[in-house]
């Protein structure tokens, strides 16, 4: 394996895991724009020395590899393709790309890829989507996300240091690379609606979207989109929408300073009742998703309550192993993340409307197509 992007869910949750089976993975390679960050891993987990680098293209054409992990933050479509083009397979982190336009071009280039949504290899979903599959047609899908700092939830990871080594010209050289990527999917769009549909949107809210997909299917049309209190990212956000059966669903985000854990919540009622899954802060290893289905037991109110420990970021990587050797398919891929663009640009197209603010780029140019009709 090689590692692009040794931030703080490479540190906290894949390199320890990688490290967790030598006998399926080795680290044989990393990058980062940091040199301390980079040679403070390479160091902790017996990179190779010569095998440590500033830039993807390096380690790309340094060969010796299987497989890389593209970790940075912002789109991962332009890496992907990149190390799909030097014959890697790809895992790629959340967002897959910020417009469906790059989604388009990697999957051009045919890459062996799986996307990170590591909750569709969670085994209360897994149990969640059973249930559904023998119950009466859903009514509402409900999604609440209390989202604290990350610091807390960090604590106890034992990240290095915050990197200072990186100079002026690099960080601006990435931050122009983001806008652009950003203007193409969104246009000149203000900065604060930005920065919600990066971070929020395909940044948090996608694994809610491909849990209700596992859960109970795709095609989520979305209705409505309010930010609040301020048009900022440090706020609230809700999205309105429907399924193509006519359930509704209801997704509210919140970033909540000083709340004490973070906590997500995704209910799915219909007319016998509740399944519902509560999952735990996304570093805490181990930490239990708990399963609750309510339903009717003659007269009374049954509640059956499952707590699965066994971590899906593992059995994520478990199945990586299994795409690359033996063609097994994964859970999530680039369908998956051109999917959540489509919903995250009308969420965005959403938003404009309701704040006044006119898109561009790509999500203007969706807003002019046909509107595919939903079937209820």
């Amino acid at each position: 394996m090689g590692v692009v992007g040794l931030g703080a869910v490479a540190q906290a949750v894949h390199l320890p895991l990688l490290a967790k089976h030598p006998d399926r993975f080795r680290i044989a390679a990393v990058c980062d724009v940091s040199r301390a960050t980079r040679e403070a891993v390479a160091t902790r987990y017996g990179v190779p020395d010569g095998r440590s680098f500033a830039t993807a293209g390096e380690l790309f054409a340094a060969g010796g590899l299987d497989a890389v992990a593209v970790l940075t933050t912002g789109s991962h479509a332009g890496l992907a393709a990149a190390a799909a083009g030097a014959g890697l397979a790809v895992f790629c982190e959340k967002p897959l790309a910020y417009s469906v336009e790059e989604a388009d071009e990697l999957a051009a280039v045919e890459p062996v890829l799986q996307l990170g949504y590591m909750k569709l290899y969670d085994p209360a979903v897994e149990r969640a989507a059973a249930v559904l599959a023998g119950r009466p047609a859903v009514r509402s899908v409900e999604v609440t996300v209390l989202h604290p700092p990350s610091a807390p939830q960090l604590a106890h990871a034992g990240l290095l240091p915050p990197a200072v080594d990186v100079d002026a010209d690099t960080l601006a050289a990435l931050g122009a690379d983001e806008a652009a990527a950003l203007e193409r999917a969104l246009g000149d769009a203000p900065p604060w609606l930005a920065e919600v549909y990066a971070e929020v949107m395909l940044g948090s809210v996608v694994h809610d979207l491909a849990v209700i997909r596992g859960l109970v299917g795709g095609g989520l049309a979305i209705d409505d989109a309010h930010v609040w209190p301020d048009e900022a990212i440090d706020g609230s956000v809700s999205l309105a929408g429907r399924l193509p059966n006519g359930a509704h669903v209801a997704i509210r985000w919140h970033y909540l300073e000083r709340y004490p854990a973070y906590r997500e919540e995704v209910r799915v009622h219909d007319e016998r009742g509740t399944v519902e899954l509560v999952f735990p802060a996304p570093y805490l290893l181990h930490a239990p998703t708990v399963l609750t289905v309510v339903d009717a037991d003659e007269e009374a109110e049954r509640s059956t309550v499952t707590r699965s420990t066994v971590e899906a970021f593992e059995r994520q990587w478990l199945a990586f192993e299994s795409l690359v050797h033996d063609g097994e398919p994964p859970r999530a891929g680039i369908d998956d993340g051109r999917e959540d663009v489509r919903v995250c640009q009308a969420a965005a197209r959403a938003l404009a409307a309701r704040h006044d603010v006119e898109l561009g780029g790509e999500a203007a140019a969706a807003e002019r197509e046909p509107a595919q009709p939903v079937v209820s």
